[in-house]
């Protein structure tokens, strides 16, 4: 029996327990999926120490850049993005850092496609952002980020006029801002800038309509949720650890 698992913090409401164990059980798997829920991503190696059946880590919020140092190898394409979500444990206990977020997200937006022009404003900048920013650059996307704070890279949400709004008509929620329980927050843009010809994709995927999608869709503009993007970063990298 090997175990696989998910590393991160504050993650009872995850997507990935439950659909590797609804998995297993479909296949009649004796395989388990636990979640790590840790304070430090410093904890890796005593969770590694602790569980030797440990075949597979799933990595999520806040520790997909801070895990790359604790990693004996990472993927060449992980490398480029910078984020690791997905963590093989070889069978000489050799961590390799990947990434699949890239690949969900890619196959996710494949449905969306064509946007009327190949814009975006990506929300956040942490280590899901990079992902997104990756597969938008291999798509021939020009983007921006938009983070609190002002660096040379990225705008603030204070920029966000309507001339950028119109501009860029697809927009990525990678901050956590609407996941339960605080379903109530969202990105502080200027929704009312918002058309039928705007794609809204927030990587959130609890609740399922977060109030970010709900501005949009009242303003005509089609919208997704994270969920196909998880189930095809899952299948991923369950293709990964069996490799």
């Amino acid at each position: 029996m090997a175990k696989y698992g998910l590393i991160g913090k504050d993650i009872g409401y995850s997507f990935s327990k439950t659909f590797f164990t609804a998995k297993f059980e479909h296949e009649k798997r004796t395989d388990s999926y636990v979640n790590f829920d840790v304070g430090s991503i410093s904890n890796l190696c005593d969770i590694i120490t602790k569980n030797e059946d440990l075949k597979g880590l799933n990595v999520t919020i806040p520790y997909k850049e801070a895990v790359i140092p604790l990693l004996d190898r990472i993927d060449k394409e992980a490398k480029k993005i910078g984020a690791v979500n997905t963590i093989k444990i070889n069978r000489d206990g050799k961590l390799i850092g990947y990434n699949t977020d890239n690949y969900g997200f890619a196959k996710a937006l494949a449905d969306f496609l064509p946007i009327k022009e190949k814009t975006a404003l990506i929300l956040g900048t942490g280590g899901a952002s990079k992902a997104i920013a990756y597969v938008l650059e291999t798509m021939g996307f020009t983007y921006r980020f938009v983070s609190r704070k002002k660096t040379n890279e990225n705008l603030t949400y204070s920029n966000l006029d309507r001339n950028v709004m119109v501009s860029h008509y697809l927009i990525i929620n990678c901050t956590p801002l609407g996941t339960f329980p605080n379903t109530h927050e969202l990105p502080n843009i200027p929704y009312q800038y918002l058309t039928k010809d705007h794609v809204l994709f927030d990587l959130i995927y609890n609740p399922r309509e977060t109030e970010f999608l709900k501005m949009g869709y009242a303003k005509g503009a089609r919208v997704t949720n994270g969920f196909k993007m998880l189930e095809h970063q899952a299948k991923k990298s369950w293709s990964i650890w069996k490799s």
